[in-house]
């Protein structure tokens, strides 16, 4: 029997790349990932352009799956889309495909094939291709990994890169307890996974930085530290307290 495998894309006001992109990720999935039952799922989390409009018609066109969320939050909108999905293995993707798709595969393998509970794509690890970027956001990025591999002891390289896949019990145990609903869920979620035993694997991509991109690095940063404060001062604490209750079945112990 197939396992299944449902790939969202997150998007927000994104009518210029929508259906080339889905176009592309449902020709490769058809193509090299026919091992497995697959669904695309587009995840529009605020749109106020015409997004909507054209999501619908790849429903028609595709047979992708749309969910509307009335707040925005990139992190909001995996969290709902994953939870409510019921696929074996769970991943995401950026709109803008800066991930070459061929790195799909060897994500998806790792946690269907080789057992891992997480899969990432990584630009910062040997065998990685990095496209398009500028030396700001690369120091950027490494720093911010860098300090959370010295705060938090981890091993993993890079954690926002937009590109990972869960199996369905690490969905289903973690993603209740990540807090944040926007750029630090993906750092969030893989610091609780791995502070806990679950199983990372980090998979080297082809990665070209898209030129039109929105995200404000500046207030980004200020965000992404706030949370990482968070989870230092008590919040990983809590949460992997409230996890180990879950897996034992036990109510947590108090404050």
């Amino acid at each position: 029997m197939k396992k299944s495998l449902e790939i969202v894309i997150p998007v927000l006001n994104e009518e210029k790349v929508l259906s080339a992109s889905v176009g592309a990720l449902h020709h490769f999935l058809q193509g090299h990932l026919a091992d497995y039952e697959w669904a695309i799922t587009i995840a529009d989390n605020g749109s106020t352009d015409m997004t909507g409009e054209i999501a619908a018609k790849l429903v028609d066109f595709y047979g992708v799956k749309h969910t509307v969320l009335d707040q925005r939050g990139r992190g909001r909108a995996l969290k709902q889309t994953w939870l409510e999905s019921s696929a074996d293995i769970v991943g995401y993707m950026d709109v803008d495909l800066s991930t070459n798709l061929n790195d799909l595969v060897p994500l998806v393998h790792a946690i269907g094939d080789d057992g891992y509970d997480v899969a990432i794509g990584s630009r910062l690890m040997k065998g990685s291709l990095v496209e398009g970027r500028t030396g700001s956001r690369e120091f950027t990025s490494r720093t911010y990994n860098l300090i959370i591999r010295a705060s938090f002891l981890v091993g993993f390289k890079d954690a926002q890169c937009g590109f990972k896949a869960l199996n369905r019990r690490t969905a289903d145990l973690l993603l209740p307890l990540v807090k944040d609903t926007g750029w630090f869920f993906d750092t969030e979620l893989l610091i609780l996974a791995e502070k806990n035993g679950f199983r990372i694997k980090e998979v080297p991509v082809r990665w070209y930085d898209d030129p039109d991109t929105r995200v404000n690095v500046l207030s980004t940063a200020i965000h992404d530290l706030t949370g990482l404060a968070r989870l230092k001062l008590g919040g990983l604490r809590r949460a992997s307290r409230a996890l180990a209750a879950n897996r034992s079945g036990e109510p947590p112990a108090g404050p």
